[in-house]
């Protein structure tokens, strides 16, 4: 009878050390001021020189999607108390690692990987705590073998590059890291 006691006795502990910690320390992480509660995330032209037809609108509704998805603000163009706006700056496809045929006549020298660049430049206004807006630049890439055929691999190596900028940018406002 005394061993049910003890297990039951450290149960109870257990719950009531969890419940404590849990009312200390909020999970969603989010530095957003309680009085935050909509936000407006403007359409990101593609500005770069080298152009993707669909940059713009992927990258546009992803970060959207992520803002709405993954924080309680609601989206508004009348007076938002957030607002994220910016432009892509730079797409580029670049050959990082070279390579040479020692047999081949002349040697000739091709790319063995290559690298996609995205650069975007962010505007970002909290009109509930000013003091937190700024105009940030954000890049990031992916490096991928020359074998590949670029018309192949392009929109997965675009999505995962898209994904890490907007990472960055969403850990910058929200999670204030």
């Amino acid at each position: 009878m005394e061993k049910i006691t003890s297990n039951s006795g450290l149960k109870l502990f257990c719950f009531l050390s969890l419940f404590l910690l849990a009312s200390c320390y909020s999970f969603t992480g989010s530095s957003l001021s309680a009085d935050t509660k909509t936000i407006d995330i403007r359409t990101f032209p593609n500005n770069a020189p080298l152009m993707n037809a669909s940059l713009s609108q992927e990258f546009s509704t992803a970060i959207q999607n992520r803002f709405l998805q993954r924080t309680t603000l609601k989206g508004t163009t009348d007076r938002p108390d957030i607002l994220i706006e910016g432009e892509i700056t730079d797409y580029s496809i670049t050959p990082t690692t070279i390579s040479s045929s020692i047999n081949a006549p002349g040697g000739n020298i091709q790319a063995a990987q290559n690298k996609l660049t995205i650069v975007v430049k962010v505007h970002y206004e909290n009109k509930i705590e000013p003091e937190k807006s700024f105009d940030r630049t954000y890049s990031d890439e992916a490096v991928f073998s020359s074998d590949l055929d670029i018309n192949a691999i392009e929109a997965s190596q675009v999505k995962l590059v898209n994904e890490r900028i907007i990472n960055k940018i969403f850990n910058d406002i929200v999670a204030n890291w």
